[in-house]
């Protein structure tokens, strides 16, 4: 198991695998449609999002929940 320290690492690098797969699946399908070569087209797209969403979450993840916590009520 990944010890608990690293977290926020696990976490960022989970959501940015995820998002920047499927964000940029769909917006290589948008632009070019079904093409010949659109797994290439897309794996080229999403190592390059995959580059921004990880240090981007790094960033906002904690930022988003101080955001959360403060526009949520206490029980």
């Amino acid at each position: 198991m990944i010890p608990k320290k690293y977290e926020m690492f696990v976490f960022a690098f989970v959501m940015a695998t995820f998002m920047a797969g499927f964000m940029s699946f769909v917006v290589t399908l948008i632009n070019l449609g079904f093409v010949d070569g659109l797994v290439w087209f897309w794996l080229e797209a999403y190592w390059k999002a995959f580059l921004i969403a990880f240090p981007t979450i790094m960033v906002v993840v904690p930022q988003v929940r101080k955001i959360v916590h403060k526009l949520v009520a206490k029980e």
